[in-house]
């Protein structure tokens, strides 16, 4: 069922009431919830997301929302998509926001994924009525409210011209703060993110990175363990719980390969991966005929 909330009403996000651009109404799906709009991040990537992008949208998206952030992103193929199911994976709340009319599902093969969120207390919302088609004009509008409703924005990959730095741009344009996951200098979707840290874009190595910010608003993370069972476990920071913190202390003791950094620190491989590429492109491990070494 449709409903619609005005931008005069008290329901009305208070985040997104804040641009000058706001949208008088806001059409949407799913059970309102005021709480659902406190702690947002935006998270937005290239269509032609990479294997190392998915996972590490996979891995850091997920631990944000196990911490209680609502993720906010524009429902498309590619970066927002796997945003949306890393979301809903963690037992997290998400929130679509659709370039088209509200009673329409774009694009139309994701229709599990749309009724995904709905399922589990998320939104989808939209500043157009009916079934109206997405236009070339309509997504950068959408874009700017990704924006506006979150304190911030994390920029999994994106090329130089691409929407996701559309989003970035409306975001720095309302004083939000930017994240940006770094990526190798010869990939055609990394250039963007690599340009916006290279501006001032905070750059984000794992998800203690950007809960900090959170920290004075967000619940105690919690993790699952192998077996699937919920524990309490302590902020993913690099201020000294973290898998990067970890894995300096290891490499201050001796060089290791990743095998044996994997079973010394107890870290899944996929992870371990994702952890090992950022490192290296921040300059903190360098790899040398297989075994890494922290850089002195």
């Amino acid at each position: 069922m449709t409903d619609i909330v005005f931008k005069d009403n008290s329901k009305y996000p208070n985040l997104l009431k804040q641009i000058k651009s706001a949208p008088k109404q806001l059409y949407y799906r799913g059970e309102w919830d005021k709480d659902i709009f406190k702690n947002c991040l935006a998270v937005v990537g290239s269509r032609r997301l990479t294997s190392y992008g998915k996972r590490a949208i996979e891995q850091i998206i997920g631990e944000v929302a196990l911490s209680g952030v609502t993720i906010v992103s524009g429902f498309m193929y590619g970066g927002d998509a796997i945003a949306h199911q890393a979301t809903l994976k963690a037992g997290g709340r998400t929130i679509a926001v659709m370039p088209c009319g509200i009673e329409r599902i774009h694009p139309e093969y994701q229709k599990s994924l749309y009724q995904e969120i709905l399922d589990n207390n998320g939104l989808i919302i939209s500043e157009y009525a009916g079934d109206m088609q997405p236009t070339l004009w309509s997504y950068p509008q959408r874009n700017r409210i990704v924006a506006g409703l979150s304190k911030a924005i994390l920029i999994a990959e994106a090329g130089l011209k691409s929407g996701s730095l559309i989003t970035a741009n409306y975001s720095k344009k309302f004083k939000r703060k930017v994240f940006a996951f770094p990526g190798p200098i010869n990939s055609s979707v990394s250039k963007g993110t690599n340009l916006l840290i290279k501006e001032g874009a905070e750059m984000v190595l794992e998800s203690g990175d950007i809960l900090d910010y959170y920290s004075s608003s967000r619940r105690s993370p919690v993790q699952r363990d192998e077996g699937g069972f919920v524990h309490k476990a302590k902020p993913a920071s690099a201020k000294g719980y973290g898998v990067a913190s970890k894995i300096l202390q290891a490499l201050d003791r001796e060089p290791l390969t990743a095998d044996e950094l994997g079973r010394s620190l107890n870290i899944s491989a996929s992870e371990l991966g994702i952890k090992l590429s950022l490192m290296q492109i921040q300059g903190l491990i360098k790899e040398e005929r297989g075994k890494y070494y922290g850089k002195e």
